[in-house]
């Protein structure tokens, strides 16, 4: 019995194969790509998140720091006897006059708030309990009155902080901020009504009231996130800024993410 044997071997021939691995590298590109996208996409939406979400955490603590402004535990309590006159904080602290309860810091870093805790063991902003008189309970007008430094610590690598200090304690509050500003409303006349938002020097502190207080954030996440060379926020943000202020953000600017968000707080501890 004789066996056919064929010397012909069928296969794929260089040309077909050619145009597999071709075909199958446009595949390989394609899927990667896809993923590079969805990944960047995912990563861009969870930095955004996370801005957000440092916006929201820093509008809530200005929120509650701010609104203690001339707080006093008894509506009886004469201003001038609750806030005298007192300067703090040295060289970078604050001048207040009599009755004043919230001024800006002499080097314009922030804000410095007076008032009366409701408790005697109520925490300042440093996670401490402030030292009061025996006894200090709603009503009373024992006790001493505190006084709160709120300050913007600005950074190179745009990762700039907001501390908050009350005596020699001090604290980071919120990070991720790579610029900051703080506006005022300003009482022009006896009745106190209030101007327009600016930012006022020194003279102005002195001889205004301050019934509002604005602050503007810009936000930044990490570096190398940003897959554009752009920011709308960033350009935006730098079209009101010192040339120093202008400097440091450009020099700084690594591709991050940048958000501003903004917010006004009506001083009602200081309305008539």
């Amino acid at each position: 019995m004789s066996h056919m044997i064929n010397s012909k071997e069928h296969g794929l021939s260089m040309i077909e194969l050619l145009i597999a691995l071709a075909i199958s590298s446009f595949l390989i590109l394609g899927i990667t790509q896809i993923y590079i996208d969805n990944k960047r996409n995912y990563l861009f939406q969870q930095t955004q998140a996370a801005n957000q979400e440092n916006l929201r955490f820093l509008d809530l603590l200005l929120s509650q720091y701010i609104n203690k402004a001339g707080f006093r535990r008894s509506p009886l309590q004469d201003p001038v006897v609750a806030f005298p006159a007192e300067t703090v904080g040295g060289d970078t602290g604050c001048v207040f006059k009599s009755e004043q309860s919230i001024v800006p810091t002499k080097d314009h870093t922030g804000i410095c708030i007076r008032y009366y805790p409701l408790l005697a063991n109520e925490l300042d902003c440093t996670g401490s309990t402030p030292t009061l008189s025996a006894g200090a309970s709603p009503f009373e007008s024992s006790g001493s009155h505190i006084v709160m430094i709120l300050r913007y610590n600005a950074a190179n690598d745009l990762n700039g902080t907001l501390t908050c200090q009350v005596d020699n304690r001090s604290a980071e509050i919120v990070t991720g901020i790579a610029d900051f500003r703080f506006n005022f409303g300003i009482s022009m006349s006896a009745d106190r009504q209030v101007d327009t938002l600016v930012a006022i020097n020194d003279n102005q502190a002195k001889e205004k009231r301050i019934m509002q207080v604005n602050y503007s954030a810009l936000m930044a996440s990490g570096n190398n996130v940003r897959s554009s060379t752009d920011s709308i926020a960033l350009t935006n943000w730098k079209t009101d800024t010192t040339t120093a202020e202008l400097a440091r953000l450009t020099a700084g600017d690594k591709g991050q993410i940048f958000q501003i968000a903004s917010n006004t707080f009506t001083l009602r501890n200081q309305m008539p």
